[in-house]
């Protein structure tokens, strides 16, 4: 990862650092904002959120970091004031990346369908702490998205056809993925997929690497669980596929 990838958290870093503390009037603010649409009623703040993990075997992919993870990722860099950029960023990403209930739905499912035994790990909450090597976590939209003050959910506006989020679909995120080494991709809901599928589409992306029909972890996806139940087996002949071809 060279420095011009670290260029934003270099921007940002002396002013999160030098915050009275970290809240959310103080992060969601006129000096931390990225872009916005008007009409849309959209805006993008900045995270650091621009870690890339290239020897990553798995990569899961949410839908944009909400405000929750915003505010733990702003903790991180304003707690750890001596250590390097790349050190701290990583560190972002174990900290805050899919925090909370989330974390703890999205472990259950990967463990319920095995990845962690393809992995050579006794749990996949493992990937965010001492086998971090092996995952990268990233988001369609790399930045924090509000819209009407909200975390963005992914639906209204569409963010295949709203060209302020379209182009981290197009843009951001491909240039992330090319990055890797041809992992395991797992998008986080239908959301997440249709976007991905959007890039299969357009022939940048493998159809044989996308984990199909993982629903979102929210603890307020109340579908959650029937739609697990319903791809589960499709899920677990594709884990059992790509990692013999892996091997």
């Amino acid at each position: 990862m060279t420095i011009a990838n670290y260029a934003k958290f270099h921007q940002f870093k002396e002013i999160i650092q030098s915050l009275p503390s970290v809240s959310e009037s103080s992060i969601v603010s006129e000096q931390f904002l990225l872009e916005k649409d008007e009409k849309k009623q959209l805006e993008i703040y900045y995270a650091p959120f621009e870690y890339i993990n290239e020897r990553a075997k798995v990569v899961i992919v949410g839908i944009t970091p909400g405000l929750n993870q915003m505010e733990q990722s702003y903790q991180t860099v304003f707690n750890d004031k001596d250590k390097d950029a790349e050190l701290i960023l990583s560190q972002v990403k174990n900290n805050s990346s899919f925090e909370g209930p989330m974390r703890k739905n999205l472990v259950s499912m990967l463990d319920e369908l095995g990845l962690h035994q393809h992995l050579g790990l006794s749990s996949t909450i493992e990937l965010f702490n001492k086998a971090s090597d092996l995952v990268h976590t990233t988001s369609v939209i790399t930045y924090p998205v509000f819209h009407k003050g909200k975390n963005y959910g992914g639906t209204t506006p569409d963010m295949l056809k709203t060209n302020i989020l379209k182009k981290y679909v197009t843009e951001r995120l491909v240039a992330e993925l090319q990055q890797l080494d041809r992992p395991l991709i797992i998008p986080l809901g239908v959301k997440v997929e249709k976007a991905i599928n959007y890039l299969v589409d357009q022939k940048i992306l493998d159809p044989t690497l996308i984990l199909s029909g993982f629903p979102h972890p929210s603890g307020q996806n109340g579908w959650r669980k029937r739609h697990f139940e319903a791809a589960k087996e499709k899920m677990l002949e594709k884990l059992r596929t790509h990692f013999q071809s892996d091997n």
